[in-house]
């Protein structure tokens, strides 16, 4: 963490923050990755931070949190507890347990832990110190919510009363800091549940009113979380504007605000409109730490756009290092070394041919040029960027176009890097070429026979002349020629991410009546960590697709499926006039593996699958193979090794 936020603040961000760190073992929402100041222990690790900070001028902020009924405690195995008795969120949102009812004690405590991390924060180094209630998922928001707040006592009922907890945390932290730090509150001013919760022309308006004069910072946003971090295919850039743009009608404080501001032309209106004085950029910084560096050095052109596709927050439940679509290096700059900006020269020139221009091609190309090696990056069609082309024609997937439209733009100042699009190889034209370095990104496609992870065997029937395969599809979408006939279809679904649902969107969209047959338990299940399911499946159902948990398919005959449930094994029926199958893909690794005799009989130095023809996954993974294929060409890699550093 020190090391990704020393690259931020290396690239030009005023303030780099941390992530919600938790005050005490009562707040432990393990195994979500968040910080914690719990005791004197967890100091010399804050300062690690605030100093790589510091070292290039940059301001350190902490975002100190209690998240009440969200802090299942599983890690302190502590008692959880909130402004009532009700059933703990966790991680999982279902938690089999309850918090107790803080009593005046518990809220005399917490007001102590908070005052302590403060202290330690300060002792730590950070600059500015955040009073946070930026979701439904922090304690003070819980106390101002009157869906969680039913109390009688000086905590509940008035408005006044239950700003009073948010109020007291701000005074405390002045008192004991504000002295030598900023105070900072981050507060949702709109839950987006209309009537039912805080909005920004009413409670949130009057909340924001009866504090603004204490902070030094307003730091404002939507709630919850899967609102403030929508995804681009829901939510546009500076989406939030609407439910915040009062708020410096009602203080003299500097507003700082999110809303996945990616282009410096958005950034810079946002402040001469009289929105905000400051931007904030969590997803933004992620996709390019240096960015404001670019915008200051005149060179916006070279900023990598975030894509909106939330793999960076998905990490975070799972209790893993963030990563990202879009910046490779991202997570990696202590395990690996890795800089977004900076990359080890070539020891020894080399030409290199890569095979495929997709994700993972481009990147290997791009990289392995910024490197100083002679490279011919090739692809089958006429126009490079392989699957993400394809995909970004889908509903709400225009901004994955970036990451073609960045790595080409990169290449093209790289001057021993040649681009050569509709050029197909096959393995004799890969050995006439004389280049004895090879990078294999062919990709993969879809299969056929709906083989997947529930059942690993081919559907019966997927043979027949109306089943399709969601390149199909694709194919349709580019050519323009819609070839689904009318009807009734069926999609099933063992992929699971968000191709399923895109389809049936597409599918309904166009008029037809569409069910959608999956094994797990929820329409495009994965997307429940990049914070999108919900809103697929009330999309889907909005569109009149019908949804069929926890089914699979078993046979395909003319005119109708056969399916059997997950677990009872009941079966069942459906009207299909056509059948697309979305589940497993099939890496492309003909021509890779015709030339394995060529690498076996010395006519070729090297020979390397990356991306979805090494492993189909995320377009995120396919950029990381690519990227490291090319940190790791001409270098001495152990085999056995593990190649990154280990914490602890």
């Amino acid at each position: 963490l020190a090391a990704m936020r020393g690259v931020k603040a290396e690239g030009g961000w005023g303030v780099v923050c941390t992530e919600e760190v938790e005050i005490h073992p009562t707040s432990d929402i393990a195994p979500c990755i968040e910080g914690r100041i719990w005791d004197d222990h967890d100091v010399a690790g804050h300062r690690l931070m605030t100093e790589a900070v510091h070292a290039h001028g940059a301001l350190a902020g902490i975002e100190l949190t209690h998240a009440g009924i969200d802090a299942a405690n599983h890690y302190s195995h502590l008692t959880p507890m909130g402004p009532r008795s009700e059933g703990v969120l966790g991680d999982s949102g279902f938690e089999p347990q309850q918090t107790r009812a803080m009593t005046r004690r518990d809220f005399a405590d917490v007001r102590r832990w908070h005052r302590k991390a403060a202290l330690r924060a300060r002792d730590a180094g950070y600059d500015i110190i955040y009073c946070y209630a930026a979701h439904g998922l922090t304690l003070p928001m819980q106390l101002l919510s009157r869906r969680h707040n039913d109390r009688t006592d000086q905590y509940g009922g008035s408005l006044a009363n239950r700003v009073r907890f948010l109020r007291e945390l701000i005074e405390d932290t002045r008192d004991a800091v504000g002295d030598d730090c900023a105070v900072a509150v981050r507060l949702a001013v709109d839950e987006l549940l209309g009537d039912e919760g805080i909005t920004h022309d009413g409670e949130g308006r009057e909340i924001l009113g009866m504090l603004a004069a204490l902070p030094d910072l307003c730091d404002v946003n939507v709630s919850d979380w899967s609102n403030d971090s929508a995804t681009s295919r829901f939510a546009a850039e500076g989406h939030q504007e609407p439910y915040i743009s009062f708020v410096k009608s009602l203080t003299t404080k500097p507003v700082v605000g999110v809303g996945r501001y990616t282009s410096p032309d958005a950034m810079v209106s946002a402040v001469r409109r009289g929105v905000l004085d400051l931007i904030g950029a969590a997803r933004p910084s992620i996709a390019d730490p240096h960015l404001p560096r670019k915008i200051r050095e005149g060179r916006a052109a070279s900023i990598r756009e975030c894509i909106g596709c939330n793999i960076c927050v998905a990490t975070d439940p799972k209790g893993l290092p963030i990563r990202c679509t879009q910046n490779p290096t991202m997570g990696e700059e202590w395990r690996r070394g890795w800089h977004p900006e900076r990359i080890a020269v070539r020891r020894s020139s080399a030409r290199v041919m890569v095979v495929g221009a997709g994700p993972a091609g481009l990147e290997a190309a791009r990289a392995l040029g910024q490197r100083g090696h002679e490279v011919q990056l090739l692809d089958a069609q006429p126009e490079v960027g392989g699957r993400v082309n394809r995909e970004s024609l889908l509903p709400g997937l225009a901004a994955w176009r970036r990451v073609v439209d960045w790595r080409r733009w990169e290449i093209g100042a790289l001057r021993d890097v040649e681009v050569f699009p509709a050029s197909p190889m096959d393995a004799a034209d890969v050995l006439e070429s004389g280049v004895r370095n090879v990078i294999m990104a062919t990709g993969a496609t879809w299969r056929r026979d709906g083989r997947g992870r529930s059942t690993g065997t081919a559907v019966a029937g997927f043979d027949h002349d109306h089943v399709r395969t969601p390149d199909d599809l694709l194919d349709d979408l580019e050519s323009g020629q819609w070839r689904l006939p009318e009807g009734e279809v069926v999609l099933y679904d063992d992929d699971h991410y968000v191709m399923g649902g895109l389809l049936a969107e597409l599918i309904a969209g166009r008029g037809h009546a569409v069910t959608l047959i999956t094994p797990a338990p929820l329409a495009s299940y994965w997307t429940q960590f990049t914070l999108e399911q919900a809103r697929i499946e009330a999309r889907l159902r909005s569109l009149g697709v019908r949804i069929v948990p926890r089914t699979t398919l078993q046979r395909i005959s003319s005119g109708h499926v056969r399916t059997a449930g997950v677990i009872s094994a009941e079966q069942g029926e459906w009207a299909a006039d056509s059948v697309v199958l979305v589940a497993d893909r099939q890496p492309r690794i003909e021509v890779h593996d015709a030339l394995l005799p060529a690498l076996e009989n010395g006519l070729l130095d090297s020979l390397t699958l990356v991306g979805d023809a090494d492993a189909p996954g995320l377009i995120a993974q396919a950029v990381f193979s690519g990227h490291r294929a090319a940190r790791q060409f001409g270098e001495q890699v152990d085999p056995d090794a593990v190649e990154f550093l280990r914490e602890g």
